[in-house]
């Protein structure tokens, strides 16, 4: 598949370097009309300079503007381009399979075996789908919310036991912590469908950048500054830069890197997370202590309100 980034880089580095040239000319020639003009014509050189001063922030303006587009359609390219990669591969897979099985007399283990590879190509397909839609859904700040008082442990349980038949891991594999006692559960009021999206976007991502080894720690935590329940998701993948921390949070950004480019996606799971968390009152945040270092994902939620002290 043919990607138009590299032109649009080339695009990038020619209209910065454009509006760095145009100040340079502009202070360059204010400072020769200095030179020439004496006191009589001192107001005409100050409404000059004044005029200069104008057009040089509107061509360093369009400049940035101009940047920050190129910018925003490489990431909607790049995002085109994961999603019509995440949706042909499983329909592509399904297809041969069922073909496979058209055409030839295979035993009932080979054909269990072909049953469960097309079971796992749909759930990846819908998968892809709920990302788009919820990103869709979450964006939209009117919205409707179909709001209840959900048992927040109940709800990473059922969410992590899920995603340990997904993924076909061992329970030991994502393990579920928690720092409230055994008759505390913790609450919260919210849509369900929106919460259940957000918690299984960081459990997934800590186990598709875990590697081989899959070491995945959910944590129900008290929140760090409001009455509040967190949910804290730990992995020990690559880690993330501390310059990364902020951005990974945008709509379809993603960390360039050989890491990145090797597990596939479509750059709005942690979109939605912030999204969901803002719409909920939350916060979303990332944490690591650097890169080989694993990194942690929290998702904090307030408290009803008469639960709060």
């Amino acid at each position: 598949m043919h990607v138009v980034i590299p032109r649009r880089r080339k695009s990038v580095y020619f209209f910065t370097a454009l509006g760095v040239c145009l100040v340079a000319v502009a202070i360059a020639l204010n400072v020769s009309w200095g030179m020439i003009l004496n006191w009589r014509t001192s107001l005409v050189f100050v409404f000059g300079v004044i005029f200069f001063l104008i057009i040089i922030a509107g061509v360093v303006l369009n400049t940035i503007f101009l940047v920050r587009e190129i910018k925003r359609n490489e990431q909607h390219d790049a995002f085109m381009n994961a999603v019509t990669h995440e949706l042909k591969t499983p329909v592509a897979s399904i297809r041969l399979y069922l073909e496979t099985l058209q055409k030839r007399d295979l035993d009932e283990a080979k054909r269990q075996e072909f049953y469960q590879i097309m079971l796992s190509d749909s759930d990846r397909l819908i998968s892809t789908i709920d990302q788009v839609l919820n990103a869709a859904r979450t964006s939209t700040s009117n919205a409707t919310q179909s709001r209840s008082r959900l048992d927040v442990g109940a709800l990473v349980e059922e969410i992590i036991r899920l995603a340990r038949t997904r993924h076909h891991l061992e329970p030991e594999a994502v393990q579920l912590t928690t720092v409230f006692g055994e008759h505390e559960r913790p609450q919260v009021v919210g849509d369900a469908d929106e919460l259940k999206a957000a918690i299984s976007n960081l459990v997934d991502n800590a186990i598709k950048y875990s590697g081989p080894q899959v070491r995945v720690v959910v944590k129900l935590d008290r929140a760090k500054e409001k009455p509040g329940v967190a949910i804290r998701v730990t992995d020990e993948g690559p880690g993330i830069a501390p310059t990364e921390l902020k951005r990974i949070f945008k709509r379809f950004y993603r960390i360039p890197g050989s890491v990145s480019a090797r597990i596939k996606g479509t750059g709005i799971g942690l979109f939605i997370v912030r999204s969901v968390a803002r719409r909920h009152g939350g916060r979303a945040y990332a944490e690591s202590p650097g890169l080989g270092f694993g990194s942690t994902f929290t998702l904090e939620l307030p408290l009803p309100p008469e639960e709060r002290s």
